[in-house]
């Protein structure tokens, strides 16, 4: 099914039965004798939303694979209509009124990608040239792995090949947001769910997060800052920052809590901050110092902004937009 089928079939399965949709010679719409524009922007992303919303014209409608919170508020504020491929939409076009929350689908499993192709997809797009050679130096994975995971990523469209293979055989990333957006998808979809929230007595947040790295460095455990945290450290947009959330050495919830136990803080349901174990190896070799703190590879930190709200988005995408200015 091409895009343009898809936004319409997005868009008819959210209209009431009464409604009559037309094709127009044009391309429009003729949406219950009231002509509409519909236009698809792919995946629901806040920067696909506002790559539309920053034409001169704009559509009456858009629809999306799944849109994101934030792209959905830019839209509604922008008074363009949406609707995505979970049944959500919300829609005010001439007499037509239609607000939906859709369903909570679950997300499949990437096809392919494993905690070796997000190591590789991380130090790529950190900066590592993509051959084997030098992403087995920069993750610490073996030959073996990295071959498949730059095969992964080749065969992906993600990166291209100068030849068919071999160790010598080289690969350019000439789309770094397409390979961010793939990587994105995947690390959310495989990010582990085991987690620790801590209690903490913090009156500044990021005070507080420095004084838990230092305890952390003290006792010997690897750590790195990521999400809202990370974001105010590395690309400063957000302001009232209560949370914060770090990577630690560790496999099980037992050693997350020991962790916790070492530095004198207690595990408790619903504390501010929250321990979680590494996601890949490249997390914690690329992890850089930010006023003295550990923080996490940038890609991983704009991963974990997506999962932070509307906020969380805004700060993803000035994340990313300071650290290809640089």
């Amino acid at each position: 099914m091409d895009v343009r089928s898809r936004a319409l079939h997005a868009l008819v399965g959210v209209l009431p039965a009464t409604v009559v949709v037309a094709q127009c010679a044009d391309g429009a719409l003729d949406l219950h004798g009231t002509r509409c524009l519909l236009e698809w922007i792919g995946d629901g992303r806040l920067s696909e939303a506002r790559a539309v919303l920053s034409r001169g014209s704009r559509p009456d409608l858009v629809a999306a694979r799944r849109l994101s919170p934030g792209a959905r508020a830019a839209l509604s504020a922008a008074g363009v209509g949406w609707v995505d491929e979970s049944g959500a939409a919300e829609i005010a076009f001439g007499t037509i009124i239609v607000s939906r929350s859709g369903a909570a689908a679950a997300q499949p499993r990437p096809s392919g990608w494993t905690a070796s192709g997000l190591a590789v997809a991380e130090a790529v797009l950190c900066g590592t040239r993509p051959t084997t050679a030098e992403v087995a130096d920069v993750t610490g994975l073996s030959f073996g792995a990295c071959v498949k995971a730059l095969r992964l990523l080749t065969n992906l469209g993600l990166l291209t090949a100068d030849a068919a293979r071999g160790r010598s055989s080289g690969r350019r990333l000439e789309d770094p947001d397409r390979l961010l957006n793939a990587y994105s998808d995947a690390a959310r979809r495989l990010a582990p769910s085991l987690r620790v929230q801590v209690a903490v007595t913090w009156r500044d947040t990021i005070d507080g997060t420095s004084e838990v790295t230092t305890r952390l460095t003290d006792a010997g455990v690897a750590h790195a800052v990521t999400g809202v945290v990370a974001s105010a450290l590395l690309a400063p947009i957000l302001t009232n920052v209560t949370t914060s959330e770090m990577y630690v050495a560790g496999a099980t919830i037992v050693d997350l809590e020991s962790h916790a136990r070492t530095i004198g803080l207690r595990p408790i349901a619903g504390g501010r901050l929250t321990l979680r174990p590494f996601p890949t190896v490249t997390t914690d070799r690329l992890a850089t110092l930010a006023e003295n703190m550990r923080v996490a590879p940038w890609p991983r930190v704009y991963v974990d902004l997506l999962d932070a709200g509307v906020r969380g988005e805004d700060a993803a995408e000035h994340l990313k937009e300071i650290i290809r200015g640089r």
